[in-house]
């Protein structure tokens, strides 16, 4: 788990920094608490697509890039397998519940916080 903010906002994020973390992300769970959400940490910075496959919780992606500034925010279908894509290299995603972001008044340019306490990816 990583303790992020993004504006006066607190995140809980369980980490995705390996290649089998990544690509079980959040399928098969019926529930994520509201301040709770996952990292995807990946190994470089490049733009990076994610997906919903036996996902059944709708989710918004934020694409982050190295300096921790949101870059794209997307609403993500459950159990979609179509492709949500990154518009510029970025080296981290943040999956929250669908429309949390938007509640938060989050929009790209913010910056996450502590990012940079991040493990490296895998």
């Amino acid at each position: 788990m990583i303790q992020l903010r993004v504006g006066s906002h607190p995140i809980e994020a369980e980490l995705a920094a390996t290649p089998a973390t990544r690509d079980k992300g959040l399928m098969n769970r019926t529930v994520l608490p509201d301040k709770r959400g996952m990292l995807f940490v990946f190994p470089d910075e490049r733009p990076y697509c994610m997906w919903m496959h036996n996902t059944t919780i709708p989710l918004s992606v934020a694409f982050i890039d190295s300096r921790g500034a949101i870059t794209k925010i997307a609403e993500m279908h459950p159990g979609s397998d179509d492709y949500y894509c990154s518009d510029k290299p970025v080296r981290y995603a943040l999956e929250m519940n669908q429309g949390w972001f938007l509640k938060k008044g989050v929009t790209p340019g913010a910056r996450i916080r502590n990012i940079d306490k991040a493990p490296p990816g895998r």
